[in-house]
């Protein structure tokens, strides 16, 4: 009963967030509510939710100051040369920007954390998408892609979970599988020019004097022209620095949004700091090297780097006032959306609904598939990450599959690698906190999202899985 509960859970919480009928954080907190009652454990909801609290306080801590140290080095320009790195590759041409997400995404990754790769990579192609009007699911679908494949590094997380729970070296489940994983990347990014090349279709082969605004901020609209001249014929599109192409342009509130967010690239911006570059970036690049290298907690090393950035950047209390108030926005959107999801996975947890669903998925697998339990951990690694949390999969789930593949020659390293398999889709997941940063920054619907990057992201973690078996690593 409880697995069937579980997945009526989980099934009913896309459905409503695909179709818009509920927002993503009514979602996460109403409906496992109203599932726990069913479960007949409701005099007990208070408990699992604030064990489910507990257990995310950290994370939502180290996304409250990440937001606010990457806003306020976004305001300052340390990633103004990053941006003109990419746009110059870009060349406002659609399939460049698609494939240039990718790229970006990837490269950013490499410090191990989803949250930090999504607020660089959002930051530095959001207004570049605004202004040609290219979709946004496709940018934040191919970043989170391109992400899952890098979160597999050691120090990503999924690879460290995977030695604890087998008691394996991280290294050696690693090092092996990075054929596998090189062609995973390889995958986004064919995935990631075939879409571009898509959206080149729709709007056309466009040209852009410069996307970073040189005119004066002061004025209320700042015409920009894009001339098209693509496979559709050619003509003029025209869009406002103070509407940032939006399709109706008639809500106040939003022109005056998205003129802030193209205010990001605008190279006067009052909030520079070019004389204090220098030491941004040591202090960034020492931030990430004491996550790397763990000396301490990730929410203690963000805030103490928002609190030293905006002390040293901005001495006057009504600047870091301004700063605060300029990212709260941001911040009470994600953090809310991790407690929200605290209560999801509480009820998930303490009603035992998870280990059900776990046992159930064991119970069905053939025991003819026993040689084969490597192929089938990296199918079943997609829908459990997805529906699980890293840690609910990797302590719960894969040691009973690991047991299962031993009694049949399956070696630990085998079932570890294979376990790697799904998470460009588990990082699309509504129980990965990264996500809503993604989203949020973008401006981008949840379910939207969902919609679009569950089916490409699969066909990656099948790619990755396929690499594997060719090249004998799986």
């Amino acid at each position: 009963m409880l697995t069937i509960l579980g997945f009526a859970m989980i099934a009913t919480f896309l459905v409503l967030i695909m179709m818009k009928k509920m927002s993503p954080i009514a979602a996460l907190v109403l409906i496992p509510a109203l599932f726990c009652v069913f479960v007949g454990k409701g005099a007990k909801l208070g408990d699992y939710v604030i064990d489910g609290v507990t257990s995310l306080a950290p994370t939502a801590a180290m996304l409250m100051f990440a937001i606010v140290y990457f806003g306020v080095m976004i305001d300052v320009g340390l990633f103004d040369p990053v941006v003109r790195g990419i746009l110059k590759f870009c060349k406002a041409d659609p399939m460049r920007i698609v494939v240039g997400t990718a790229v970006l995404a990837a490269i950013v990754s490499l410090d191990g954390d989803g949250s930090t790769t999504f607020m660089i990579t959002v930051s530095a192609m959001y207004p570049l998408y605004k202004r040609l009007k290219m979709s946004l699911v496709v940018m934040t679908g191919v970043a989170a892609m391109a992400n899952g494949v890098m979160n597999t590094l050691p120090w990503g997380g999924p690879t460290a979970r995977a030695a604890t729970a087998l008691k394996v070296d991280a290294s050696d489940i690693f090092v092996p599988m990075i054929p596998a994983l090189a062609v995973g990347l390889l995958g986004v990014l064919v995935l990631s020019y075939v879409l571009g090349m898509r959206e080149r279709k729709r709007l056309g082969v466009l040209t852009l004097g410069d996307v970073l605004v040189e005119e004066k901020v002061e004025e209320k609209e700042t015409e920009s022209v894009l001339v098209g001249a693509g496979s559709g014929g050619s003509g003029t599109i025209k869009s406002t620095a103070a509407t940032g192409g939006s399709s109706s342009g008639t809500d106040a509130d939003d022109e005056a949004d998205e003129q802030k967010r193209f205010q990001v690239l605008d190279p006067n911006r009052p909030t520079l700091r070019p004389k204090l570059y220098w030491f941004n970036a040591l202090l960034t690049v020492a931030l990430l090297t004491c996550m790397i290298m763990e000396w301490l907690p990730i929410p203690v090393l963000f805030l103490l780097g928002a609190a030293l950035a905006l002390t040293v950047n901005f001495p006057h209390i009504p600047d870091q006032k301004a700063r605060l108030a300029a990212h709260a926005d941001n911040v009470l959107n994600v953090s809310g959306m991790v407690f929200a999801a605290a209560v999801f996975t509480g009820v998930l947890q303490g009603t035992g609904m998870v280990d059900h669903m776990a046992r159930w998925m064991v119970d069905v697998i053939p025991s003819g598939m026993g040689p084969h339990m490597a192929l089938v951990t990296g199918v079943l690694s997609l829908p459990l990450t997805y529906f699980m949390s890293n840690d609910g999969f990797y302590f719960g789930v894969l040691p009973v599959l690991a047991e299962a593949g031993a009694a049949h020659g399956v070696t630990p390293l085998e079932m570890a690698r294979a376990s790697l398999v799904g998470q460009p889709l588990h990082m699309s997941s509504p129980l990965v906190p990264a996500v809503y940063v993604l989203v949020g920054m973008a401006k981008v619907e949840f379910g939207d999202h969902t919609k679009f990057v569950v089916k490409w992201a699969a066909l990656t973690c099948l790619v990755i899985l396929g690499a594997g078996i060719l090249f004998g690593i799986i």
